[in-house]
Order: C-alpha cells, then structure tokens, then sequence
C-alpha cells in the first residue's frame, strides 16, 4: 500500500476505531473517518453518502465492524478497492515490515462535510495543524491537567468528537469515557449519569445535546437519580448557534444535581480550523450581549438594545486563542469595527491546507496570504466573537436581514412543537424574496393541522415583521447533516422540488401548504 493511500473508518464508537486511526498515522496512510448508519434518512440514502465519500477521496481501504460491513461492502461496489474488511480480517493478516510513519507536513486525516450539500467535501488535516490546536486547545482553552476526565457521546467522524475527545485526549494522555451516539440519543441522561459515576471533568455538547437532557429529565426519565455533577468543571457548547435559553434551563434543571452554571464555555470552531478558534474564560458565567434587533435588520450594526422594544440576545463565544486571529470582513473583502455584522474570516496555524482533490474550493475559502473565510456571519464586542448564523441562511426580506433561527426558535414554542421541528428560509417570487416555514407535524386531525398553519403564520408575523408560506410535512422529514444539524440548504431544495408537497403527514392525509 503506497504512502499517503485513504483508508476509509467507518466511526463506530468502538475500540478498533482508534486503533486503526492511530495505526494510519504509523503507516504514513490517511485515515478518513465517515459516518456509522444513524440519523442519515435510511439506508438508502447512508449507502448513498458513504459511496459518494468513498469516492471523493479514492480511497484503496475500508474498515467496519461486522454490523456495518455489509453496508460498506455496498457503497463500495464498483469503485475497486483494494481491501474491505472486518478489524478481525485485518488482525489476521500478515505483517507487512518496515513502516514509514507520517511527517509534520503531511496530512493527518481528510474530514468530509457534514453533508449539507450534495457534493461532500474533504477537509485536509495535517499534523502540523492538529497538534497546533490541540496544544493550544489543552494550554490555553481548557487548562487541561492531569485530574481531568473527559465523558463523550459526540460521533468520532465530527471534528468536536475526533479532535476533541480523541486526538486531543490521547496527546495529552487524558482518560476518555464513551457513550455511542444512538445511545446517548435513546437515554440522553445517561451522558450525566457516566459523568456523575466517573467524576468527570470536560464534556462538551451542541445545544441540542443540552436541550435533550432538559426535556428527558422533565418527562420524568431519571427523576430518581442520584448522579452529581459537581465534578463537572467545563460543559462548552459548539458545533452550532449557541441557544443561552437552552443553557439557562439546563443550570436550573440540574442545579439540584451539582450542576454550576460557571461551568458552561461556549466556544466556536469549526473542521476546517481543525476544530477551536476560540474560548470564553473558565470559571466565569458565560456572556450574552442583547443588541436592538429593528437597528440591525435596517443596518446590519449589533448596537447595544438600551431599552430597545425589540431585542436580540447572543452569546459571546470568547476570543481567539494564542497565534490564531480572528477579523469580520464586509462583502467587499474590508474589515469591520467593532459591532459591525459580517463575514468572519480566521487565520492562524490551526487552518486546513485545503480540501482534497478540489483546488477551485479551496481557492474560494483561503486567501493567499493565509485568511480562511468560515462561511459563518459574526460581530466583536471589544475583540470577543459573536457568531449570528450561516451567511447562506441569512434571510433578507423587503431589505431587512432576518435570522431563520429567530423564526424556528419562535415558532418552536408552540404546544404541539418540540426543538428542531421548524426549518425556516426564504426563495425567489414574483413579488421578491418570500418567506417559507416548513414544519414536521405529527397531528392527524384536519383542522387541528390547520389551526396549528395559521398559527405558525401568526407567530412569524409577530417575531420577524414579515408574511410566510407555511408547509406542513410529517416527522422526520426535514434533512440533517451527519453532525445532527438541520440542513436549510436541502430543506428548501426539497420544497422547491415538490417533496414536501407530496409527503404524507399521516397515512391518507397530504401536506398542507398556503
């Protein structure tokens, strides 16, 4: 097997992953982990992107478990493969000799999208980058040392689970305790249980993650137990906008347990930064700046609310850590002072070389002189980051910017809704930019299903200022990246196709739109 050859990992939470991921880096091959069969819309459509990654990255090897081998074996017909096996074949087979570990130049790992875009593409890692961030993330971010103990059931092909509770645990020889992802989505309350038990220090999470323990505990799952989380000295928060209502009630669900609030660290980063750009300072209540929210949508200026009648609340993810920048960039590439919405653009020794194979993407993310534009929308406050959203989520509607999470986050909250049931965006009409909401209903009856469109109308009207068409679709049908994000990108790709429109809410009914 020459140097450099793909070695695609299918990221079970299971031992041989690491094994094989470390052993790579002996060999001079780069692994690729891809996502484990979950969350992915079936088995069709997880066969479909396992293929497409196997492709993308020409990869000469593939290593599943035995539950997931026959799926690997699938995706990868046709595209000739040398090897496809089981960690027990593998195990089996001659040594090969002399190996020929990876340099620090060389890359690390290749990471593939979280499957946002029909296209995946492959984030280069190299060694150089990875043992940058993580000597940065274990100095600096965290102050990591020889007392901690680090709980996770983040999935191993994110950057947040492999750098974070992999790579970055293992160079600093901290002990890690797993849950898989299916596990911790079953009985999320075991994540606190596994921290209680082995008084774990670092954990981290998307909001979501949080969200989920708060509304397990309030059904009455794990009412009776007795785990506590006084040990817990850092729970960040990343991977997606940070929801401070999200952390507010989680600090007040489990106050009771040990839970402190100073221990949340909302930070931001991203995969092709390998992971962390920035941390807020430990052991301080995390920062939440409110700005006039009717200013902003005329002007794009995050001004202070001051009495403001409508208002915005973000959270402050830190600054960036030590050799890494950070700059918010208009559309004509100039920067930004302070409190002024725009592109966020990072630099530092953390940054990706590229993406695999694809020179024109990387031409359109990295400037010459080594800035990476994040695709994220941000503002600073005195040199700390506020992040706002995708800049291709950013709904602009009569001249006004309008956040879509504003309006799902809204409309969320109505009684027969939970989180992450609510994609919003906007598409082209006759009259200019509309606004779409698209809802995963799991009502049967007709006229509560229509009570509950115009009550999501109403709710748009009154949160954003602005008329929307609403479609109902069943549960489960809006996409979601193998990270656990919602997709908006695909969600209005399948309303502008008609997907919605034919997708039953329930057996014998259609969905409603207006």
């Amino acid at each position: 097997m020459p140097r450099g050859a793909r070695v695609a990992l299918v990221a079970e939470t299971l031992p041989y992953f690491h094994r094989f991921f470390f052993a790579c880096q002996y060999a001079g091959l780069i692994p690729v982990p891809v996502p484990m069969p979950v969350s992915l819309g079936g088995k069709e459509t997880y066969v479909h992107k396992l293929r497409q990654m196997i492709r993308a990255a020409d990869a000469s090897i593939a290593v599943a478990s035995s539950d997931t081998i026959g799926l690997v074996r699938e995706a990868a017909a046709g595209l000739q493969l040398e090897y496809i096996a089981t960690p027990d074949a593998f195990d089996s087979l001659p040594e090969a000799g002399e190996i020929d570990p990876a340099r620090r130049d060389e890359p690390c790992y290749i990471q593939y999208s979280s499957g946002s875009t029909s296209a995946p593409k492959g984030i280069v890692i190299s060694q150089r980058s990875v043992t940058a961030n993580a000597q940065a993330t274990i100095v600096h971010g965290l102050n990591l040392h020889s007392g901690d103990r680090c709980t996770s059931w983040l999935p191993l092909y994110h950057d947040m689970g492999l750098v974070g509770f992999c790579i970055t645990p293992m160079l600093c020889q901290l002990s890690v305790d797993y849950i898989s992802t299916p596990d911790f989505a079953r009985r999320s309350l075991s994540w606190l249980q596994l921290i209680s038990e082995n008084r774990g220090t670092l954990a981290f999470s998307p909001s979501f993650g949080y969200d989920l323990c708060v509304r397990r505990a309030a059904n009455g799952a794990g009412a009776n137990a007795a785990y506590d989380l006084s040990c817990w000295r850092v729970a960040g928060i990343g991977g997606d906008m940070v929801r401070a209502d999200v952390l507010d009630r989680f600090a007040e669900k489990f106050a009771d347990h040990g839970f402190e609030r100073t221990a949340f660290a909302p930070s931001y980063g991203l995969a092709e930064s390998t992971l962390a750009v920035s941390f807020p300072p430990l052991e301080d209540e995390f920062e939440t700046d409110v700005i006039d929210l009717t200013l902003y949508e005329r002007t794009g200026a995050a001004v202070p609310a001051n009495g403001s009648k409508r208002t915005r609340s973000f959270v402050v993810c830190g600054r960036p850590m030590p050799e890494h920048e950070l700059a918010i960039h208009d559309r004509h590439g100039d920067r930004l002072p302070d409190r002024q919405v725009g592109r966020l653009m990072i630099k530092g020794p953390s940054i990706t070389p590229g993406y695999f194979d694809d020179p024109e993407a990387t031409a359109r993310i990295l400037s010459d002189d080594g800035w990476l534009d994040t695709g994220d929308l941000g503002y600073t406050v005195d040199g700390a980051l506020v992040v706002t959203g995708r800049s291709k989520d950013l709904i602009i509607c009569n001249g006004r910017n309008i956040w879509p999470q504003d309006i799902e986050w809204a409309v969320e909250r109505l009684p027969d809704l939970r989180s992450g049931d609510v994609a919003a965006f906007s598409v082209d009409g006759p009259d200019g930019e509309t606004v779409v909401t698209v809802v995963q209903c799991r009502l049967r009856d007709p006229s509560k299903r229509e009570r509950l469109r115009r009550e999501v109308a109403a709710m748009v009207r009154m949160c954003a200022g602005v008329n929307c068409k609403v479609t109902l679709v069943a549960h489960r049908s809006l996409p979601m990246t193998s990270s656990g994000k919602l997709s908006r990108a695909r969600a209005k790709t399948n309303y502008l196709s008609g997907v919605y429109q034919s997708t039953p809410i329930a057996a014998g009914t259609a969905a409603v739109g207006s």
